[in-house]
């Protein structure tokens, strides 16, 4: 449970610099891993801890996008914040070309040459970018390299 230690910590940490905007965005990673833990009734496994973060991640993004849609700046600025704290916890994320790459072997590795094939192709990469990359940008690279 190496995240949630993380976590208890850098809670710690916030609490005595008295940083507010950590110590809520923390306090909410914490609670959906420990949510995710009860409602899975053991502890959760590295790649379950990552699916989780990923999920918190992908939801403020969403947010934000909405928000700057309805130009909040006041919440844009805060959800920059939370993410820019989020992603001290998830792995460093692939660039596009690395993606890419990864798309371009997993087509040659399975054989696909349509879009009949995107979920043998999608299968044979999303467990080698699990944490490390947006799943829409990989659907869309996907599609991308199969309608050539």
């Amino acid at each position: 449970m190496a995240k949630l230690e993380e976590l208890n910590q850098d809670m710690k940490v916030a609490m005595k610099a008295k940083d507010r905007e950590s110590l809520t965005t923390i306090r909410m990673l914490k609670s959906a891993l420990q949510n995710e833990q009860i409602n899975k009734g053991e502890e959760l496994t590295d790649d379950e801890e990552l699916t989780v973060l990923a999920r918190e991640k992908k939801q403020r993004l969403e947010s934000l996008h909405e928000f700057q849609e309805a130009d909040r700046k006041d919440l844009v600025e805060k959800l920059e914040k939370e993410l820019s704290i989020v992603d001290r916890y998830l792995p460093e994320q692939l660039s596009e070309e690395e993606i890419s790459q990864i798309v371009q072997d997993a087509v040659v590795q399975t054989g696909a040459d349509s879009m009949k094939d995107m979920g043998k192709v999608m299968g044979a990469i999303l467990p080698k970018v699990k944490g490390k990359a947006d799943g829409s940008l990989v659907s869309s690279l996907v599609k991308k390299e199969l309608s050539k």
